[in-house]
């Protein structure tokens, strides 16, 4: 039966979308070939909530058979498209009728007419982008995102905390304010102190129906200062744990304090029942941080982008 379409209708299609990305994630053995629960969590209340704002009933698309969600098509940023598909689903017909919706509302419109539209699409997946690149898209110059994972069944990797700091779980909405300047530091460091925005934005990362306070980990100074952070989300259906984000002060840089707290969410995360944790790279400084900390599997997402 050829699966119907349909716009997100909020609330109503939330929870099943969750539900949706759970069975597939475990269809797949816990590889991210579509978006892990985790990650559509925080999507959707942190980074479209907080920074692009964007209408979920008219970027979020849905295909269903019999009332079950079988592909989900969204965005992350504006001018990108995710594709989520039941693996019993993919196929050309249903990729290229994405395809169709992606290029109608996700890409982005440029000046004197022009459309951009950046897909992601898993390394190995040569039915995919087969489909690319006959429908006029070629791989991006833009960096492919590590899907990184590691088992449990291996030691988790020591790693000392610096003499002169702790490393503890975040504290109450007091500490927000200093929590939330810590993420800009450490994704801005070159960005003037003026276009910082506040803190208010975190109250959503704590709405995400994963979060756990004592998995919010930091590494804090002597003096009190907040130095380095990592959040994991532990998914107890798929027995996931997922590392996001994790970053370090720029001034507390190269002490081994994002080691310290990996180590540590890792821990934590294990005793919660997590047999597999997964974290995604860019750069070659968090390639080599997460491969020390155990991370050494992992598997390529690739944008492809196609202008016209």
């Amino acid at each position: 039966m050829k699966p119907s379409i349909r716009n997100y209708q909020g609330e109503e299609d939330y929870r099943p979308i969750r539900e949706f990305l759970r069975q597939v994630f475990l269809l797949n053995d816990r590889h991210e070939y579509s978006w892990s629960l985790p990650r559509w969590d925080y999507w959707r209340r942190h980074v479209n909530m907080n920074i692009f704002h964007l209408n979920l009933e008219e970027v979020v698309t849905l295909w269903a058979t019999d009332g079950q969600i079988v592909a989900v098509l969204n965005p992350d940023t504006p001018g990108e498209a995710f594709f989520q598909f039941h693996p019993a689903y993919h196929n050309m017909e249903l990729l290229c009728e994405m395809l169709d919706v992606a290029e109608t509302k996700l890409a982005n419109h440029k000046e004197g007419g022009a459309h951009e539209l950046l897909v992601w699409v898993n390394d190995g997946d040569t039915l995919f982008k087969d489909v690319l690149t006959r429908r006029g898209f070629a791989r991006s110059r833009f960096k492919a995102e590590h899907m990184r994972r590691r088992f449990f069944t291996q030691p988790i990797p020591d790693a000392v905390t610096p003499a002169g700091y702790t490393i503890r779980a975040l504290g109450d909405e007091s500490e927000l304010p200093a929590r939330s300047w810590l993420s800009w530091k450490a994704f801005h460091p070159d960005e003037p102190d003026e276009k910082y925005e506040g803190w208010e934005w975190y109250k959503n990362v704590q709405r995400v129906p994963l979060y756990n306070r004592e998995l919010d980990i930091l590494a804090v100074a002597s003096d009190g200062e907040l130095a380095a952070f990592c959040t994991v989300w532990v998914d107890n259906v798929t027995r996931t744990a997922v590392f996001e984000p994790v970053g370090t002060h720029p001034k507390h840089q190269k002490r081994g304090l994002g080691k310290a707290v990996m180590s540590e969410g890792q821990r934590r995360a294990q005793k919660l029942g997590a047999t597999l944790a997964s974290v995604s790279s860019y750069s070659t400084g968090a390639h080599a941080l997460y491969t020390s900390m155990g991370f050494t599997e992992f598997d390529l997402l690739e944008p492809w982008i196609k202008e016209w």
